[in-house]
């Protein structure tokens, strides 16, 4: 798969947001995170989001952020988006981690709304052009008001897009009328960032998804995305009501780590979490694997 991107399509359509590999002691696990990155790719992933929520970014350095990104990119980088994420509720510091990561080469940049802390809409936009200002990457908005207590509103969004780095905007606000209204008015790039609400969110003008399910069904997203594009909604419909018990299985308890268990049970890097969060209970683990096997995920 050749690297491509378009303005519509700024990193692709297919994206998978990466869980971090930890060794059995919970150090970073490089190589780990090469043969994951290297797998997704094959998959069928035009691109990987690294450093973000569910590559637990609140508990990793920022030198182990660096020296991940440095590592998938040494990975798949000639052939795939490595979107870093650089995110936090702190300017300076989220300015800091975008330099950083350009300096070792990604592709573009995952920005999540300020956390916890709750600024104005003008805070928000003074944050994210910041960002854009310090850094010459492309960047992803990601909009995700559940976490983050604060929603990016429509006419922000507006404004944000007059940034000519500001090239998308990750949807996870779960709000497909609000989606509506601020695709149509900012011109920006659509990711769903909401896996259930993939195909809803193609129907009004979304271009791809940012995926955590994307770690056991990219083949099937790719499909769904293709159908949708040449138009066999029905077929597209198909693929997205066979994911229903992926989309439920893998979000039932914090989509990281059910995401580290499922791909445990496939063979494939993941290692331990690190606290605040915990392995899934036998229990949990027993109901994901019935889940998964609904949808046609092979363990």
């Amino acid at each position: 798969m050749a690297l491509t991107s378009t303005p519509q399509t700024p990193f692709g359509r297919v994206l998978t947001a990466m869980v971090t590999p930890f060794t059995a002691d919970g150090a970073l696990d490089l190589d780990g995170a090469q043969r994951l990155a290297t797998h997704l790719v094959d998959a069928g992933n035009d691109g990987l989001v690294i450093n973000g929520t569910t590559g637990e970014s609140p508990t990793t350095s920022d030198a182990e952020k660096t020296d991940l990104v440095r590592a998938v990119l040494e990975a798949v980088g000639d052939r795939a988006h490595v979107v870093a994420g650089v995110g936090t509720n702190d300017t300076h510091h989220s300015i800091e981690l975008a330099r950083a990561a350009e300096q070792v080469g990604a592709h573009g940049l995952l920005v999540v709304t300020p956390y916890y802390n709750k600024p104005p809409q003008e805070g928000l936009y003074r944050h994210f052009t910041g960002i854009a200002d310090a850094a010459g990457l492309p960047v992803m908005l990601y909009d995700i008001p559940g976490r983050s207590g604060v929603p990016i509103n429509s006419e922000t969004l507006v404004r944000l897009a007059e940034h000519p780095r500001i090239v998308a905007n990750k949807d996870a606000k779960g709000d497909l009328g609000r989606a509506s209204w601020s695709i149509a008015r900012s011109g920006l790039a659509w990711y769903s960032g909401d896996d259930m609400l993939n195909l809803p969110l193609l129907s009004v003008g979304a271009v791809g998804f940012v995926s955590v399910v994307g770690h056991v069904v990219t083949p099937e997203l790719r499909a769904l995305i293709d159908a949708y594009i040449a138009g066999d909604v029905q077929k597209a419909t198909e693929i997205h009501q066979k994911l229903l018990p992926v989309y439920t299985g893998m979000f039932r308890t914090q989509g990281v780590m059910t995401t580290k268990a499922a791909l445990t049970l496939q063979g494939l890097p993941a290692g331990p979490l690190r606290a605040p969060m915990i392995e899934l209970t036998s229990e949990e683990i027993e109901q994901l694997k019935i889940d998964l096997a609904a949808g046609g995920v092979q363990l």
